[in-house]
């Protein structure tokens, strides 16, 4: 999960309102279903909103997500601000998030609006810790109940293992870009990070990948 820069809300929306239509009014018609993927991957790339993995694009391996549910948030039903696009892992995320029972919504860290870095720090194992000396209690609950209502931190589950698969070959290089950064100064290694971070931006499970390379 990192964070995400929300752009205009696809026009077809503004032909929808919540108490005169049904979301089942809109999906049927592809043309609009496929203008507000393209504005979603606008926003996340072809990666899952919450736990960064590849969405099967063609097949049936994504589906758009409500922030809030439909069913407890109505008004939210045709709300860009309320719409990702999610994975359709049965274990995590969206799906997983809506079998959760009932949370207060503020507890989640929406990830258009906070920076999920401030909260998590991914290691190279596959794992996820929460930044407990740098949060209040408060921001520690909500990191804690963000990772449990979309599960995102399963210890055996398999978001962990195809995490630590897709930082396997950038711990050696962040091994070396952190010597370098204990020997010379920030203008001779920062280029390096930075052309690694930009090469890795755009792949599954990117923050992730960025923390494994990133000197701490």
């Amino acid at each position: 999960m990192h964070l995400l820069n929300r752009g205009p809300a696809p026009a077809c929306l503004g032909n929808y309102r919540h108490g005169v239509h049904q979301w089942t009014d809109l999906t049927p018609t592809r043309a609009e279903r496929e203008q507000i993927l393209a504005a979603l991957e606008t926003m996340q790339g072809r990666r899952c909103a919450y736990c960064e993995g590849d969405l099967d694009v063609h097949g049936q391996g994504q589906h758009i997500e409500h922030f809030r549910q439909r069913g407890r948030h109505p008004p939210g039903t045709f709300d860009w601000d309320n719409l990702f696009w999610s994975c359709q892992r049965e274990n995590s995320c969206g799906k997983h998030k809506d079998r959760c029972g009932v949370y207060p919504p503020g507890d989640l860290i929406k990830p258009d609006v906070e920076n999920p870095e401030h909260f998590f720090l991914f290691a190279y194992d596959g794992t996820i810790a929460i930044r407990t000396n740098t949060l209040t209690p408060a921001e520690q609950h909500r990191a804690a109940e963000t990772l449990r209502i979309f599960n995102l931190d399963e210890e055996h589950g398999p978001l962990r293992y195809m995490r630590m698969a897709n930082c396997a070959g950038y711990i050696q290089t962040g091994e070396e870009l952190q010597a370098i950064a204990l020997i010379y100064p920030p203008k001779d290694w920062l280029p390096l990070l930075s052309d690694e971070l930009d090469q890795t931006r755009h792949l599954p499970f990117c923050t992730a990948i960025k923390h494994t390379l990133t000197p701490t």
